[in-house]
């Protein structure tokens, strides 16, 4: 092992996935020479395990699915999905888990990547551990920005390592469809990857734990009609149970519930939570907790320190891909601005130094059959802040654009309108093809357009965005 003398920039970012390739983006459009050090693939965790994989896997899903839904094309789409093409694509969308590209991309903003483990030892130090055994250590004149993510959470149960059970990462880049497929958990991990698994020809039993049914931090709706979905093709769904001991005999996994039932697989997918990935990057060179999440203002600095930025989800402000990316733009201004002597950043809410969005205006889609797509403050959310507020329910059914887009359409759409300010809180959707129509509602939700604005901004006909009519009038009407 050598030890080369420090190298100095003016940023250095931990993590090279989007958040961190965001952070270096915008440092090296203003003008900062920066730093990046990452110790997997660059393109990180969303490119090659997360959601590029998992959303080429779901297309063909929901595209049969759709196609099953139209006479004249519902008899050509009887036959099963073809997984072995399915995966092909799959490895397609992830380069076959190789980074040339996004190294490229790297170097052509004119960042420096440096491959290895980067762990804080001190303020505005990081130290490198390449994979040849060379150290090298650079230091920031401006700033650090931690951008490690975050890695699935495991349960404490004996013997599990041994199980060797699928996270996110084993499920979205499987080689082949299990026959039987354990998924333990109700969130966005499981459902998607039930859905998935189960099109592709794997038989799955979902068990969620506690009886709050599935995607619980959404609508209650929306859980449920996923949760019909799912039903109808063919996952066995048991809420209200936990997992209290799996073992493998032989070839089989064998997870035995809280209830005493015993479920076979071929493999078993904990989809459970996320933990940061904080661990082992030298918090505790800098005063803060290894493994911690790390609480951050709303530039993204670390409490107490001036100089380290924490973005995306390793602040545990929102733990989604889109989000992160938001965070390391208004990130990277912040430090801009810094460097450069800005007096006063402009860090009121809505600022441009100022992640508002993380506390208001949140979007996610779901892409199960039907798709589920939210933003902004749920109606209990909105209750629990304070505000006075109404919820408006539409079937989306009985919209035109959504009868025409299928035979039996099934879904429903909420609309959470502040009745002080006569604002939209937060907006629900859920039904097929709702996914591409939740940018509407983002945009009503972060510009805090009032319903009497709305009320002129027509949707065409026949779409089922003609939705947000049905919405206004029945807001106006009750």
């Amino acid at each position: 092992m050598t030890q080369s003398d420090s190298i100095a920039y003016d940023v250095v970012v931990i993590g090279a996935g989007p958040v961190g390739e965001n952070v270096a983006d915008r440092t090296r459009a203003a003008g900062l020479s920066t730093a990046i050090v990452e110790s997997e693939l660059v393109g990180g965790e969303c490119s090659y395990w997360a959601c590029m994989p998992s959303k080429a896997l779901l297309r063909p899903v929901l595209a049969r699915a759709d196609a099953r839904r139209l006479p004249g094309l519902s008899r050509s789409v009887r036959d099963p999905l073809d997984t072995a093409a399915v995966l092909a694509r799959r490895d397609e969308y992830t380069s076959h888990w190789k980074d040339d590209g996004q190294v490229q991309w790297v170097e052509g903003i004119g960042a420096d990547l440096y491959r290895g483990r980067g762990r804080l030892a001190g303020p505005r130090t990081v130290e490198v551990a390449a994979p040849d055994s060379t150290r090298r250590v650079l230091t920031a004149r401006h700033a650090v920005a931690v951008c490690t993510g975050s890695g699935a959470a495991l349960p404490g149960l004996p013997g599990l390592a041994e199980v060797r059970p699928w996270t996110s990462r084993e499920a979205t880049s499987a080689k082949s469809a299990p026959g039987r497929l354990i998924v333990v958990g109700g969130g966005v991990v499981a459902v998607e990857m039930a859905t998935a698994w189960q099109a592709l020809g794997s038989r799955v039993t979902l068990l969620v734990r506690g009886d709050g049914g599935l995607l619980a931090r959404m609508e209650p709706f929306a859980g449920e009609l996923v949760a019909e979905a799912l039903t109808e093709a063919g996952v066995d769904i048991r809420t209200g149970t936990s997992v209290e001991s799996v073992k493998r005999e032989g070839g089989t996994v064998v997870a035995v519930t809280d209830t005493g039932d015993r479920v076979e697989a071929d493999e078993i997918l904990f989809a459970t939570g996320r933990v940061p990935r904080t661990d082992d990057i030298g918090l505790e060179t800098v005063g803060l907790e290894p493994g911690s999440w790390l609480p951050v203002d709303d530039s993204l600095r670390v409490e107490g320190h001036d100089w380290l930025y924490a973005v995306g989800d390793v602040n545990h402000r929102a733990l989604l891909t889109h989000q992160g990316k938001y965070q390391a733009r208004v990130a990277g201004a912040a430090i801009a601005a810094r460097a450069s002597g800005v007096p006063d950043l402009d860090s009121g809410p809505w600022g441009a130094h100022a992640a508002t969005a993380d506390h208001d205006a949140v979007p996610q889609v779901v892409f199960t059959d039907p798709e589920a797509a939210s933003v902004g403050l749920t109606l209990a959310e909105a209750e629990q802040a304070g505000h006075r507020v109404r919820a408006v329910d539409v079937d989306l059914a009985t919209v035109a654009g959504a009868s025409l887009y299928g035979d039996g359409y099934r879904g429903r759409a909420r609309m959470v309108v502040d009745l002080e300010d006569e604002i939209v809180r937060g907006v629900t959707f859920v039904g097929p093809g709702v996914g591409e129509m939740i940018h509407s509602a983002t945009v009503a939700v972060a510009g805090q357009v009032p319903i009497s604005r709305l009320w002129h901004a027509v949707p065409s006909y026949p779409t089922i965005s003609e939705v947000w009519l049905r919405l206004l009038e029945s807001y106006r009407d009750n």
